[in-house]
């Protein structure tokens, strides 16, 4: 049963001590594997409440708690300019499912992708937050026992993923062979291996007064393809603002040139509905698997049944 939004107002009593709540309202972030609501205190100041619905979504909360304060001592040590959400204190939940955290709130509010235009100002501002999580040192998340992959390993996990699609019966041949000749096209996949923050969208970049000033929802933070952090906008953005942001993040990247990171992008911009469907598989829930073999029948008919691109060189 979902707790209530006074329920997890009091946790954020327990677990920062002086805490008055003034607000308390719920949160758009609430999802299958946690409570979130956002709590005001008397001086206006926010601070968001999060609480796992099982254990393991308790055991992913704190290794993002430990991720979050490793990358405020990296902001402080002018390693990226964006701020993270700040954890403030912990309360032990009732139902034996861990711990609710509270943070402060990152400032700003969530990037509206489709009120952003190419150029130097916002779309740069998103290329340079997103190199600059990509220049992070792996370290900084392999010390914490996050999930770390070489190129190789990646691309077997894409594949492993794919088979298992395919295994369901649910995906249509033509999608499944266009990835498949992607994924075994070794010169995609010769790329340097970053931190990445693993669920990368306009709701996780919060803006202020034209700049990105913070990123949230850090719990699939990896050391992966930096492909993986485009991807939403590969599918999403308009072409000029997809450029801009580009030519921003390559302008602040070290590494040397990634020819088809782009084409990775795309390609997990696609794949991303097939692990939608598969979510929906695992936890037999029927309305999800319809809605991901829709969305990939809307994905087929775009790619192969109306005029467009055409299909990326070697």
């Amino acid at each position: 049963m979902p707790r209530s939004p006074l329920a997890l107002a009091a946790l954020a009593s327990v677990a920062v001590p002086g805490l008055d709540v003034y607000d308390v309202l719920r949160s758009p972030h609430s999802d299958s594997d946690f409570d979130v609501v956002v709590v005001k205190d008397a001086t206006g100041r926010r601070w968001l409440v999060r609480a796992p619905k099982r254990p393991a979504a308790g055991a992913a909360l704190e290794a993002e708690r430990g991720l979050l304060q490793a990358l405020n001592r990296a902001k402080e040590a002018g390693l990226v300019d964006f701020a993270v959400p700040a954890p403030a204190g912990a309360a032990t939940l009732a139902d034996g499912d861990g711990r609710a955290i509270v943070y402060r709130e990152a400032p700003g509010a969530p990037l509206v992708l489709a009120e952003v235009v190419g150029g130097p100002g916002l779309a740069a501002s998103i290329g340079r937050a997103i190199a600059s999580i990509h220049e992070l040192p792996v370290q900084l998340v392999e010390d914490l026992g996050l999930p770390s992959y070489s190129a190789d390993e990646h691309r077997a996990r894409r594949l492993s993923e794919l088979d298992a699609g395919v295994q369901t019966g649910l995906v249509p041949p033509r999608l499944a062979d266009r990835w498949e000749h992607q994924l075994e096209n070794v010169a995609w996949w010769r790329f340097e291996p970053t931190v990445v923050h693993g669920d990368m969208g306009e709701h996780q970049l919060f803006v202020r007064e034209g700049q990105v000033s913070g990123v949230v929802d850090w719990m699939d933070a990896r050391v992966a393809d930096p492909a993986d952090d485009l991807a939403w906008l590969v599918a999403s953005a308009p072409e000029d603002v997809l450029d801009s942001v580009v030519e921003a993040y390559g302008m602040a990247r070290r590494e040397t040139r990634d020819p088809h990171l782009l084409d990775r992008a795309r390609l997990a911009s696609e794949m991303a509905l097939l692990r939608w469907l598969m979510y929906g598989v695992r936890t037999d829930d029927d309305a999800i698997v319809s809605d991901g073999q829709g969305m990939l029948a809307d994905l087929e008919a775009l790619l192969f049944d109306e005029p467009g691109e055409p299909e990326p060189q070697d």
